[in-house]
């Protein structure tokens, strides 16, 4: 699951590095572009594993609570009672990120955790 949304990412990177960003009447420096290409690409890479890793994708979680739904006649209470049947298992959620389930509006979603002050 990691791979294909670390590609996406890295492609996406690649994509929008691709514009035309230099201006009329402006040289550009060509040596430094070339030097400075590699690491500015590695760099690249870097910031989109970074965010591949914190990304979880609930829009499943959210059609098996559908499915409950249209199957139980109610919705889930927690998110405890989608499984076995609607969800094999809880997803691995990145450190420091928490799934939420709204009970109101019958959604889940990925929230940063704020750290606890002591």
């Amino acid at each position: 699951m990691k791979i294909p949304i670390l590609l996406l990412a890295v492609f996406t990177a690649l994509l929008t590095g691709c514009g035309d960003t230099s201006k009329p009447g402006t040289a550009a420096n060509t040596v430094s572009n070339v030097v400075t290409a590699p690491v500015n690409y590695l760099g690249a890479v870097v910031q989109a594993q970074k965010h591949a890793e914190k990304v979880i994708d609930v829009s499943y979680i959210n059609q098996d609570i559908e499915m409950f739904n249209a199957s139980e006649g109610h919705y889930p209470k927690d998110l405890q009672e989608l499984i076995p049947n609607y969800l094999a298992k809880m997803p691995i959620v990145p450190l420091g990120y928490k799934l939420v389930y709204n009970a109101t509006t019958h959604t889940v979603s990925v929230l940063e955790q704020t750290p606890q002050k002591q």
